[in-house]
This record gives C-alpha cells, sequence and structure tokens, in this order.
C-alpha cells in the first residue's frame, strides 16, 4: 500500500512517501473487531504464516502459531503482518528509490524509532478501516512494538501480547549491536554504505554480525545439545578452518542471512532496538509511562533466554502491576534461549491461545450487549 502522507519522524527527519508491504490471514469480521496485528522481530517480515509456493522450503516465520485451529486461529481472527519500513523485503527501505534523487536510498535512508514504525502501522491500520486492534502481538523488537502501542494508541488496543522482550535493551545488548554494526561498516565492500551503487555487497561484515548475533539467540544448553564439541570432519586440523561442527553451522548461516538481508537495513534496525526506552519521556519511570495504556496485557519470557532474561519481561509486569493494570505473567521453562519464542511450545502456546481466546470472547460480548 502506497501513503502520500509525509511521515514525520523521531530523528526530526521525514518520510515525504512510502509504501508498505503486508499479508494477512483470516477474514475480517463484519464488525471488523477481531484483528490481530503481528509485530515482527529483527530479521522477520510480512510474511509470518504458511508458503507462497510449493517450491518454498520454509514457512512464514511464525507459521507454528498462526492458522486454523493455531494459538491464532485464523478460522476466528483476521491478522496481519507487516514488513516495517526501513526493511529489505518489499516495504520502503534502503534498498529502494529515493524519489528525490531518483537513486538507491542506501544510507541517506533515515534511522527510525519504534515510535515511527508504530505510526506508520496506525495509518495502514486506518486505511484498512481498522480503528482499534483487537490484540497487537509481538516477540523481541515486535513485543516492543506491541508495548509501544499500548501507549501511543491505547485506545486501539484492547491486548497486548509481549513476548520474550524489554523494555529497553541492557549496555551489554547495546554493545552486541555495536560490534555487530562495526563488522559490516569496517567490511571493505561497505562502501560507507552505497555497497550497491559499487555493485558490491559487505558479506562478511553481515555474516559476522549475523553470527555474531545468532549466538546470543541461542542457549548455552540448546548450542550444548546441538553441537557439543563435535568435529565436523571427525579429527582436528590444526589449522584455522572450520573444525567444530558449532563453526559450520555458524558460519552457514551468515552466509544465508547475508545472501538474503540488507546491511543498511541491519544497521538501522539494531539502532531502533538501542534507542527504544518509552520510560525516558517519564523521567524514566516506566509505571508513569504505562498510566495511560488501557489494554489487558500478557507478557512471557523465557528461562533461558540470556538476551532479553526473564528479570527484563518482569521489569515490564512490575510497572503494569505499579500502574494497576491487567497483567498475566508467564515464565517457561524453555531450554530455547530467546528463540524459544519461535517455537511451538505448549505451555506459552495455551497462555498465548486462552489469552487471545478470552478477549475475542469478551469483545464479542460486549457487541451483542450493545444492539
Amino acid at each position: 500500500m502506497t501513503f502520500d502522507e509525509p511521515l514525520p519522524l523521531r530523528s526530526g527527519r521525514v518520510l515525504e512517501q512510502y509504501e508498505l508491504v503486508y499479508e494477512t490471514y483470516g477474514t475480517l469480521n463484519a464488525d471488523k473487531s477481531n484483528a490481530i496485528l503481528i509485530c515482527h522481530a529483527l530479521s522477520g517480515h510480512h510474511h509470518a504464516a504458511g508458503y507462497h509456493s510449493a517450491e518454498d522450503t520454509k514457512p512464514g516465520w511464525w507459521n507454528d502459531c498462526i492458522g486454523p485451529g493455531k494459538a491464532i486461529d485464523t478460522d476466528r481472527y483476521f491478522v496481519l503482518s507487516l514488513n516495517n519500513l526501513g526493511g529489505c523485503h518489499g516495504s520502503t527501505g534502503p534498498t529502494s528509490i529515493n524519489p528525490a534523487t531518483g537513486k538507491i536510498w542506501g544510507p541517506d535512508f533515515p534511522v527510525f524509532a519504534v515510535r515511527d514504525w508504530v505510526k506508520s502501522q496506525a495509518r495502514l491500520a486506518d486505511a484498512l478501516g481498522i480503528s482499534s486492534w483487537l490484540a497487537v502481538v509481538g516477540g523481541s523488537l515486535g513485543g516492543m512494538q506491541a508495548l509501544r502501542w499500548s501507549i501511543d494508541y491505547p485506545e486501539r488496543v484492547r491486548a497486548c501480547a509481549i513476548i520474550a522482550s524489554a523494555p529497553k535493551l541492557t549496555a551489554q545488548n547495546i554493545g552486541f549491536n555495536e560490534v555487530a554494526r562495526q563488522a559490516i561498516i569496517n567490511d571493505p565492500d561497505f562502501h560507507e554504505g552505497r555497497y550497491i551503487e559499487h555493485n558490491a555487497y559487505p558479506k562478511q561484515g553481515l555474516s559476522l554480525a549475523r553470527m555474531l548475533g545468532h549466538i546470543t539467540y541461542l542457549s548455552d544448553e540448546s548450542m550444548r545439545d546441538k553441537f557439543g564439541r563435535d568435529l565436523r570432519k571427525g579429527t582436528l586440523s590444526f589449522d584455522y578452518d572450520v573444525d567444530f561442527q558449532v563453526e559450520s553451522y555458524l558460519r552457514y548461516q551468515g552466509e544465508q542471512f547475508s545472501a538474503n538481508f540488507d546491511a543498511n537495513t541491519y544497521l538501522l534496525m539494531t539502532k531502533a532496538l538501542d534507542y527504544f526506552d518509552p520510560a525516558a519521556d517519564h523521567d524514566g519511570d516506566l509505571a508513569r509511562c504505562l498510566a495511560q495504556a488501557t489494554a489487558r496485557f500478557l507478557v512471557i519470557s523465557f528461562s533461558t533466554d540470556w538476551r532479553f532474561a526473564p528479570a527484563r519481561s518482569e521489569e515490564i509486569v512490575n510497572a503494569l502491576i505499579h500502574s494497576k493494570k491487567e497483567v498475566t505473567y508467564l515464565e517457561v521453562d524453555a531450554p530455547q534461549g530467546h528463540d524459544a519464542f519461535l517455537f511451538p511450545i505448549k505451555p506459552y502456546v495455551n497462555a498465548l491461545t486462552a489469552f487471545l481466546a478470552r478477549n475475542f470472547d469478551d469483545v464479542q460480548r460486549e457487541n451483542r450487549g450493545a444492539h
């Protein structure tokens, strides 16, 4: 969908016009009360469920939770997932043409904040005639978007599910992002972000960034169970080639990612993560920040997630309790680390299922009463 209304950004810049790519699943009901917005994490995009063609080897990134009979039941709900602005999968971003110059945006594309994404999502909802979401749901960076929705548009969010997320990054997490960015920026093929104009690509830097990120998405336990100290060729090489299976796996992940993701988008997304801190507008008081929210909240964390540890989710929960909001919290015992939010872990899926169903049933009951 194309938008011609300028979008003012937190940075002070303005995106004069832009396109948003999105997918929907299920059917919007007559009173448009069954719409759920899915907000994606750093490397996710609009393709959240199902396959595009018989040749696809992988389904959408949250296929385990979205579909008929699943937690986000498309027989019941209308589900929308979009590629955020700045992304590299169809929405306007660094690989798009800058209409002012006729050239690829590249590093000139503005840095986005989470609130900017939410504002663009609200415009998309307006264009689709959706005045209020039954729920806004997201994991990791997506959870931050869901939290921001509840603060900036309280009247438009009935329920908010924040999964494996945090109210802001720690210094350690910002440090991880900075190392990843430096790996990209210092790649000789980066060309100050104008690599496309040079018919080049910072493959090595982006691969290293992904390898670093991938380690933080897994737990020590899951890496030990998956790889242990298994050798790729059964013997040590005594050189600097790949010896261990985990090295081979990380290199593969890095190369796959670098072939499918734009480096400038990676820089932009990690900066949005670093900048997210809604309580900063309220002297650092998250409870005061959340006082304006009216949604019901579901907060879920995972025991082995050290990127956004359960204590970070508890900061959100404690602030919600302090501001007298309705919140359900579940820490799920799961070995997968931060990536656990992408797995169909039964207690987690059951909690999400029940939370959405309860809010849907309440809306239907209220609507029947109103008529």
